[in-house]
């Protein structure tokens, strides 16, 4: 760690019993006591990391005199503690890290200069996907198909662990990376050789501000952002704005954490709070357990904030006791906090001032689920078969009714979800039509699966799975799901025939209070059975429908539901066969799963009969809060987390049986289809080539408002006949050996050819087609192609690309390959209404400009409709060292007629200027470390 210039004369001793530590005294700066929580960790980021050049007094006076109501202007350098991976979006970190020890090499350097700076921690859990489920061998039979299909990936992880330095894996099989960072590799406070400082940790992964429930200061970035932090490099950023929820009274009964975290959801999405910070204050956050606390923190991504916070306080120091922290680690984040005036105190304590002020009393929470689609489209639960219903219109065939055919193909819904018509104006005749006798669409069929015939329909369950980082970690819903299928299990209940169920805790300990409190026989007579340790229905790994089920929906068309105690909801994300995607927790997944539809009302329906013949409602087999309570109490351990992470980084056998290359630099096998060698540094020169503006561009997508990185970036199966399966094809690659796109993040071969690919996708250059396709102008008329071979095609003809977009283009997780593969499809600048943070700043790093639209216009009031020829002046300003604020854009239709706009280039700050100067980021370290 460089030494800080120390200006204002920070640096001080700590005395904790009888240790001394040195920190950095926010109080040696006047105005830093009055700050929120979060600023005062990012000031102290600054007095330590105070290097008079990237770090100045200026930048600690400008945080100390934040003006609360200031729109974001001063750029920052922040310097986070750590990094945090998972291997989907790890492995390419490493694999740009093992190219980039390769470069150094050919550029005449010490690859050993290639090493993580920063600790840096790899949990692999994105990699199991549920082929088993429903049995005792579910777990084993899953975990014995990873290593099979995942044997070179996890070989290449074991080398880079073995010789990079400051680099850990935990091996599969252990947890989901969130859960296990905040049960066992949160620090909290850091300290390194006798200083000590707020543990801040940024990840691969959007969820990583779970640990903001801990009190640590983080969010996800890109795979890109991360592997330069792990280089040394500090995250540019704007001191933000800070939002400041405050809670009060309690969570009444029957309502759950996630419950809460839908409704705060819900809230924060509506008021917008992108590009800022979210801090909760107020009584009610004493009133909130620490799961809890990291459940909220966990949504983060979903309604939109960089990190929601909590301070450190008691309910902190009791988490990390129970979680085994060693008592001299709780004794220094005690003492650090309130040396700092980074300890909550509810009573006593000042309230800050914040930016924005939001309230909610969490006694007026009623219980929720959210769908069809995302996660801030939150429906109350008395509410949810009406609104199913209505949803449904936009999923179910419209077959037969021009009038609603019309209306769905205008992109129509009902309520407030609709923008395009109003289902009103249908007309009832329509409606009726359209709904059919059963008062909604209807498509029944008949199906005959595990020797049991069934009649499968619209709002079918499909999927029931209990997964995902933000409940699994949260022993409240965890063990009153467990409760509720006791309940459910005594009383006869079962899960309908037709729903894979599924159960995949976040870690072991999971499983270690299921068994103290006797619940897995009950789990499993509802079909939860034990599937793996790892994020798997949330981020597309559910597994294959079994055949029957899956050929009964695509032959009626069916729409059919998956309900999920996950984070994520988005279109074609959770499982190919199913349309609509509900988020629930825990308790409320296996109610529905008993259901067996979406079209249900757990008021007045019952969810079956008992013995008796007696009818049976959710609130029959629902469990007390009593009884929750008392089961934590009983079954919830401080050594059930001392022995499950004893030796955590060790992995099972098959982890330690690994073949595992030697060197330190990597020998890439040129015959591998999961890892090869990144092509960003092909042919690089040691000064980067002028930047150019951009002429005679085409338009490879032209999309609408939120298109997710889940849109852009590879995921989920493969699927037969596409871009990337021709390669595996052509590789030898047997069609069951496909595996998942995010299992082949390391190589760039098949990530490329599933970059704007996702089933959902629509690309409106072509009508009413979704999927990875668009218009090929370098053929007569710009017939429908794979948008892989469009841009093969282009890119012979030596031309460059765009892609047009609406609002929130790139909302989502933080993944890499939403930048990565959009560079290597050859696309130079994407012009959108408004970019989420994360996507913005991984275009960026990737060397391809953001551009926004002039306020209030959009492609399609500018009456573009992307057949245009595009040129982009202005941007190479860049090479004078100014970044400008606008660029100019000519289009030129096919007749010559031209439309001409200022677009504004959302490159932020001069070190995002920097990076693109150079390509991306990746180029600009590489240059600097040959440099140094």
């Amino acid at each position: 760690m460089t030494e800080s210039k120390n200006s204002f004369n920070a640096r001080r001793t700590l005395e904790v019993g009888d240790k001394s530590y040195d920190y950095f005294a926010l109080d040696a700066v006047p105005g830093m006591e009055k700050l929120p929580y979060s600023l005062k960790v990012l000031g102290e980021n600054l007095l330590r990391t105070e290097d008079g050049k990237n770090v100045t007094e200026d930048h600690i006076n400008a945080i100390a005199n934040w003006d609360p109501k200031a729109e974001p202007s001063t750029e920052i350098q922040f310097t986070p503690a750590r990094v945090l991976m998972q291997d989907f979006t790890g492995v390419p970190c490493v694999v740009d890290l093992a190219t980039m020890r390769e470069a150094v090499q050919t550029l005449g350097g010490d690859p050993n200069q290639v090493n993580p700076l920063n600790p840096a921690e790899m949990v692999i859990d994105h990699s199991v996907i549920i082929e088993a489920f429903g049995s005792t061998d579910a777990l084993e039979k899953n975990v014995e198909i990873e290593y099979q299909r995942n044997e070179e990936r996890y070989q290449f992880l074991r080398w880079g662990a073995e010789n990079f330095s400051n680099f850990r894996v935990v091996p599969p099989g252990t947890g989901i990376v969130h859960q296990v960072n905040i049960e066992y590799l949160s620090r909290v406070v850091f300290n390194n050789e006798g200083l000590a400082y707020p543990d801040t940790c940024i990840g691969t992964d959007s969820h990583t501000t779970m640990e903001n429930g801990l009190g640590i200061l983080g969010w996800g970035v890109g795979g890109i952002e991360a592997e330069a932090a792990m280089l040394g490099q500090p995250v540019s950023m704007l001191i933000p704005k800070v939002v400041g929820f405050k809670l009060s009274g309690d969570i009444p009964t029957g309502v759950t954490a996630t419950d809460v975290v839908l409704t705060i959801t819900d809230m924060l999405r509506q008021h917008g709070v992108v590009g800022k910070l979210v801090e909760f204050f107020g009584a009610g956050v004493a009133n909130l357990p620490l799961a809890n606390r990291a459940t909220i923190g966990n949504m983060s991504p979903e309604f939109g904030s960089t990190a929601a916070m909590f301070p450190i306080d008691a309910e902190t120091i009791d988490y990390l006791r129970l979680t085994n922290r060693d008592e001299e680690t709780l004794a220094l984040v005690e003492a650090y906090a309130k040396a700092q005036g980074m300890w909550l105190d509810p009573e006593n304590a000042p309230e800050p001032e914040f930016s924005e002020y939001l309230e909610l009393d969490l006694s007026t929470v009623v219980p929720s689920i959210a769908g069809p689609k995302r996660p801030q489209d939150r429906i109350e639960l008395t509410k949810s078969k009406e609104q199913f219903r209505e949803d449904l219109l936009n999923y179910a065939g419209t077959s037969g009714n021009p009038d609603v055919q019309n209306y769905v193909a205008e992109g129509g819904s009902t309520g407030d979800r609709g923008q395009a018509r109003d289902w009103a104006t249908v007309g009832p005749e329509s409606q009726n039509l359209f709904r059919g006798s059963e008062g909604r669409a209807t498509s029944p069929t008949k199906v005959t699966y595990d020797g049991e015939e069934m009649v499968l329909d619209h709002g079918m369950v499909a999927i029931a799975s209990i997964t995902s980082c933000t409940n699994t970690s949260n022993p409240s819903v965890m063990l009153g799901a467990g409760l509720l299928a006791r309940n459910a299990n005594k009383l006869g209940l079962k899960a309908k025939p037709w729903v894979k169920t599924s159960m995949a805790p976040g870690s072991q300990v999971v499983t270690g209070y299921y068994d103290r409190a006797g619940l897995w026989e009950d789990l499993e007579a509802l079909g939860f059975y034990l599937v793996g340790y790892g994020c798997t229905t949330c981020i597309g790994n559910s597994g294959p429908l079994p055949e029957e089920i899956s050929a009964g929906i695509d032959d009626a068309d069916i729409a059919a539901t998956a309900v999920l105690s996950g984070n994520r909801n988005f279109e074609g994300r959770i499982n190919p066969d199913v349309k609509m995607n509900y988020l629930a927790s825990p308790i409320l997944v296996i109610a529905y799963a008993i259901a067996g539809t979406m079209d249900f009302d757990f008021e007045t329906e019952p969810l079956g009969q008992d013995q008796e013949g007696n009818d049976v409602f959710l609130k029959d087999i629902w469990p007390s809060a009593k009884e929750i309570e008392d089961t934590i109490a009983s079954s919830i351990s401080k050594e059930m987390y001392a022995e499950d992470y004893s030796d955590v980084f060790a992995g099972d056998e098959r982890w330690r049986a690994l073949d595992t290359p030697e060197g330190e630099v990597y020998k890439w096998n040129e015959d591998s289809t999961y890892i090869r060698k990144a092509p960003y540094f092909d042919d690089m020169e040691i000064e980067p080539a002028p930047v150019e503006d951009v002429s005679g561009a085409r338009v490879l997508a032209l999309l609408g408002d939120s298109v997710t990185t889940d849109h852009i970036s590879p995921a989920s199966t493969i699927k037969p006949g596409t871009p990337a399966a021709q390669y595996l094809d052509e590789n030898g690659v047997e069609r069951k050996d496909y595996n998942s796109f995010g299992s082949r993040r390391g190589n760039h071969e098949v990530m490329v050819r599933g970059t704007f690919a996702n089933i959902r996708l629509k690309n409106l250059l072509l009508d009413d087609v979704s999927g990875g396709y668009t218009r090929d102008f370098t053929q007569e008329g710009g017939p429908q192609s794979f948008i892989y071979d469009a841009a093969q095609n282009y890119k012979a003809a030596g031309t460059p690309l765009v892609v047009l977009g609406g609002k929130e283009y790139g909302t989502g997780s933080s993944r890499d390959w939403a930048a990565k593969g959009t560079v290597l499809l050859g696309v130079k600048a994407v012009i959108a209404e408004s970019f989420e943070r994360i996507h913005r700043s991984n275009l960026i790093g990737m060397g391809v400009a953001p551009l926004q639209f002039p306020e209030g216009e959009s492609w399609k009031s500018l009456g573009l409709d992307g057949t245009e020829t595009f040129d982009i002046a202005g941007i190479t300003g860049l090479n004078n060292g100014d970044t400008p604020k606008t660029v100019h854009v000519t289009a030129t239709k096919d007749g010559g007629e031209k439309i001409e706009f200022d677009a504004i280039v959302r490159i932020d700050t001069p070190g995002e200027a920097d990076y693109y100067r150079h390509g991306g980021i990746l180029q600009y370290v590489l240059r600097q470390m040959i440099a140094s």
